[in-house]
């Protein structure tokens, strides 16, 4: 089958990379502190956090007890994996069952530590994957923590969509970067948009 052309996502939470004002620094930490699942201040882990944002959240009316919630694996199997703690702690508010079947079969490079050119594309992650055998189910929400170019997210929806052709599929990703601090204005900022592949590369809204 390979690559989709495209696929939409929900996003709640937004984050600016290289911040200069106050509020722009408190989204970056706030990355930070959803990268390494925290405890915040008020004694929650910052994936209890977010679990509890999306129940109270109209924006995200797909989380139900029915949806099978599938984390995004890392860069390898190896790393501590956000996503996983994520869906666990929907899963245990009634938002969806958490289910590992994407794997991956083969590690690439951490893009977060990589520079733009060296980043894999879509098709290196896809190619990376593979899915353990399940029944297939009638929804999937493919869950990410950041999302930047969309890259991981295609390359996993592809690969999700060629095993599971009959299911829904949604993608959530919680936080979405913004490049351009003037674009950016209030870490919660719920958000549906769109990766598209055009040529090798992934551009996303």
């Amino acid at each position: 089958m390979g690559l989709l052309s495209s696929i939409e996502y929900e996003s709640i939470l937004a984050y600016t990379p290289r911040p200069c004002s106050k509020h722009g620094k408190e989204s970056k930490t706030t990355m930070y502190d959803l990268k390494k699942d925290n405890r915040l201040e008020n004694g929650m882990l910052m994936s209890e956090s977010i679990a509890r944002l999306v129940k109270e959240s109209k924006f995200l009316d797909y989380f139900t007890q029915n949806v099978v919630l599938i984390p995004l694996p890392r860069s390898s199997e190896s790393q501590f994996s956000v996503t996983r703690r994520i869906t666990t702690a929907l899963s245990k508010i009634g938002l969806g069952e958490s289910v590992e079947c994407l794997k991956r079969i083969k590690a690439v490079p951490k893009s977060s530590t990589s520079k733009p050119e060296n980043r894999p594309k879509a098709i290196e992650h896809y190619e990376s994957m593979g899915v353990e055998t399940l029944v297939e189910p009638k929804e999937i929400v493919l869950v990410d923590d950041v999302v930047t170019r969309g890259a991981t997210i295609l390359g996993a929806a592809s690969r999700i969509t060629e095993a599971f052709p009959n299911t829904k599929i949604r993608v959530f990703a919680v936080m979405r970067t913004i490049s351009d601090e003037k674009e950016f204005s209030t870490i919660v900022d719920p958000h549906h948009g769109k990766i598209e592949l055009r040529g090798e590369d992934t551009f996303r809204t």
